[in-house]
């Protein structure tokens, strides 16, 4: 962390040894993903960078410090939404801290984050998302693997992220489901509807081998996606792969509105919320609750089917 200075032998840790003894903790007992290792860490060591200027001992920083910082973040212009991913940054840090005794949790659990607008998310309609995934795709093995890689993100709905962790044996084509690895390495399973079994199978019986047969490591040889170089996908492939596809739909789609969109027509068709959040693998209900305001039809059916007064 620039500006930090590190501890010798013999003495307390340094604030930016903590930092990083807290990453490495994210990291290996909480399995955060790379992502948000990311984050997380740039987050902090732009904290460690302010602490610095500042003069500020981070170790027994109060309230109005705090205060401080997230006011000089407003005055250089960042938006709520990162203002109080920094701050969520900084209070999981001194909670860790507070635990084994380094500092007092207490100014940044005071701490307010700052209000905003939770934007409605992105979707497509039914008819786009259709033609999505049929959209031509190339020829072979890798046209192969691309079609089963965007019908599989439309029957799970699932993240790029989790999309680039399946193995080969996550898949279950006899049950028609697939095993998806979420934050913080949760697992769940999900079901897949006929056509999507039909692309995976496809895929593995007539075209994962080709390129397979250039795999060089264990990982490469469990993962379900492969390059044309044997290698596992990661996630900037993978969304290139979706995004060209989209194309040749003549939409501009990521793989994160294919998310938003099957949640919302899990919903118009008559899903229920607990179920919905137990598919698209969030912690929170209030998560998926946003997907309500885009099915305003579906709740209007429910509230028609359910109310005792609606026939009247």
């Amino acid at each position: 962390m620039s500006g930090l200075g590190e501890g010798t032998a013999g003495e307390a840790p340094s604030f930016s040894e903590l930092v990083e003894a807290y990453l490495a903790y994210l990291e290996g007992v909480r399995n955060y993903s790379e992502h948000t290792l990311r984050s997380y860490r740039h987050d902090l060591w732009a904290y460690g960078d302010w602490v610095r200027r500042t003069g500020v001992d981070p170790l027994r920083v109060t309230h109005r410090e705090l205060r401080g910082f997230l006011s000089e973040l407003t005055r250089a212009g960042y938006a709520p939404r990162t203002i109080n991913r920094r701050l969520s940054a900084v209070r999981g840090l001194y909670v860790w801290l507070d635990a084994r005794g380094y500092a007092s949790a207490s100014g940044a659990l005071a701490i307010q984050g700052r209000k905003q607008g939770r934007p409605l998310p992105r979707v497509m309609e039914h008819e786009t998302a259709d033609a999505l995934v049929e959209a031509p795709v190339a020829d072979g093995p890798v046209g192969l693997r691309d079609r089963a890689l965007v019908e599989l993100l439309y029957a799970s709905g699932c993240r790029i992220a989790e999309a680039s962790a399946l193995d080969v044996g996550d898949v279950d084509l006899r049950q028609g489901q697939a095993k998806l690895y979420g934050k913080g390495r949760k697992e769940r399973v999900v079901p897949l509807y006929a056509r999507a079994v039909d692309a995976l199978d496809a895929y593995l019986r007539q075209g994962r081998p080709a390129l397979a047969a250039r795999c060089a490591d264990d990982d490469a040889r469990a993962a379900l996606f492969l390059s044309t170089r044997g290698k596992r996908m990661g996630t900037g492939a993978l969304r290139r792969v979706f995004e060209r596809a989209a194309r040749q739909a003549g939409s501009s789609a990521t793989p994160h509105v294919m998310r938003h969109t099957y949640a919302t027509e899990l919903l118009e068709g008559g899903a229920d919320l607990r179920s919905t959040q137990e598919l698209l693998g969030h912690e929170s209900l209030s998560t998926t609750q946003i997907y309500t305001h885009l099915s305003v039809d579906g709740l209007k059916r429910a509230y028609l089917q359910a109310h005792p007064r609606s026939g009247a």
